[in-house]
């Protein structure tokens, strides 16, 4: 019994360990040779420390930006939070203690996903490891905000992630194929809903214009000023240092005289936002790390199970079929999310955009749009878009607050609907006086 509690207090609770061992497994069944395997094992190990380490640094960035904006717009009860899955990742993993159950739910979706994609006629197989991530996050927070624990909390959580990993590819797909031309491949990236959401829109602007598509945004050509855009931690800085510089101007010094001390609070906030954008770097840094060695772990175990398996992957995957839709829509999504932030407001809590959300989401929102009618699909959706991925967050938002995510909301809206899901399902079981 001590041995079991031994191991159960240093290696079940310990997230690394756990995501190590996951890593170690997969590399063994492939038999790979022990150097790969000792290799793989240690790498994925530190890349989820160093992907833990940006998520500390991004929480700490976001605690002073929901202080400095709470004192200089706080009022009626309205309160400002940052659309963050990243930050979520992290409180979730240090508040919570949900590290270890995070980790295990992260293996336990892909094998759900390898599962139905074997014998289900969704043949996708789910590879982006960071979209997973995020997903067994959301699954495994509100699984324990239901009410469970232990192995029921990892097997639900594993079920839904999964069924998510295997439908939102298939969802997609129909567009993935008209933008790629071929059947090759699929989107693993859980934005999907807001991808469709724009490729509605663009459907709609393309019946009012009588059936006639636009022109696509590929016959355009994009000035040279617009290109550091293409630079996703600059596009971060250059939306994040003004809203810190504004916040903290509203207010005043006194606001901020805890947090800078003898530091001007005009210049603080200035490396404040520097600072989210070093946990962001730190925390992606990790995730690479990390995904580098867990990805192909799992890839040759899964195409060797699912015969005829479409790989679902990253958004970046579809950047290169229409590089000035990924431009179009970042903008016309950011300015979206800007109306969608006033929206929110009047809601009741201000939802503050995701700007890395923002980067890739938006970018492929547009390509959506611009398959569907071009260069108008892609603004007018994108706009649209924008404002959908912002009232998500913000309906998603109380719910997050009674579990003790105060200042965070997510941001990549099919992990959102992962929320109402079990919300929905607590509310029901609540009618019946199970939870």
């Amino acid at each position: 019994m001590e041995i079991l509690q031994w191991i159960i207090d240093n290696i079940l609770t310990q997230a690394s360990v756990i995501i190590g061992l996951v890593a170690l497994l997969g590399l063994a069944l492939q038999k790979k040779p022990i150097n790969e395997i000792i290799s793989g094992t240690l790498k994925t190990m530190l890349g989820f420390l160093v992907l833990s380490a940006g998520s500390s640094v991004m929480q700490t960035s976001l605690t002073y930006f929901g202080d400095m904006f709470n004192q200089a717009f706080g009022f009626n009860g309205m309160s400002a939070v940052v659309a963050s899955i990243e930050g979520i990742n992290g409180q979730a993993m240090t508040d919570l203690g949900l590290g270890s159950e995070i980790a295990i739910c992260l293996a336990g979706i892909f094998i759900v996903n390898i599962i139905l994609a074997r014998f289900t006629p969704f043949k996708y197989v789910f590879l982006t490891g960071q979209a997973l991530l995020w997903e067994s996050t959301l699954c495994v927070v509100f699984a324990w905000f239901c009410g469970l624990r232990g192995i029921p909390l990892i097997l639900i959580a594993s079920i839904v992630g999964g069924a998510f990993a295997t439908l939102m590819p298939a969802f997609a797909q129909p567009v993935v194929r008209k933008i790629t031309e071929s059947d090759d491949i699929a989107l693993g990236h859980f934005c999907t809903f807001g991808y469709m959401f724009t490729a509605l829109i663009a459907t709609i602007t393309k019946k009012l214009a009588g059936g006639h598509e636009s022109q696509s945004t590929e016959e355009l050509e994009l000035p040279q000023s617009l290109s550091f855009m293409q630079d996703s931690y600059l596009a971060v800085m250059v939306v994040m240092i003004p809203f810190y510089l504004i916040i903290a101007g509203f207010a005043g010094p006194e606001a901020a005289a805890d947090y800078a001390g003898d530091v001007n609070y005009m210049v603080y906030a200035f490396l404040q936002a520097m600072q989210f954008v070093v946990g962001l770097y730190v925390l992606l840094a990790g995730v690479r790390l990390l995904l580098a060695e867990l990805v192909p772990a799992f890839q040759g175990i899964s195409m060797k199970l699912v015969p005829n398996a479409r790989p679902a992957l990253d958004c970046p995957v579809l950047f290169t079929y229409a590089p000035n839709a990924v431009i179009i829509g970042f903008i016309c999504t950011t300015i979206g999310s800007l109306i969608g932030m006033a929206i929110t407001g009047f809601m009741g809590t201000l939802v503050i955009p995701g700007v890395m959300s923002n980067f890739f989401a938006g970018g492929t929102a547009g390509i959506f749009g611009n398959a569907i009618d071009g260069r108008r699909g892609a603004i007018i959706g994108g706009i649209f878009h924008g404002i959908f991925i912002m009232i998500l967050p913000a309906l998603l938002s109380p719910m997050l607050a009674q579990i003790g995510f105060v200042n965070m909301t997510c941001t990549d809206v099919d992990t959102v609907v992962t929320g109402f899901f079990f919300m929905a399902i607590h509310s029901i079981l609540g009618l019946f006086g199970i939870a």
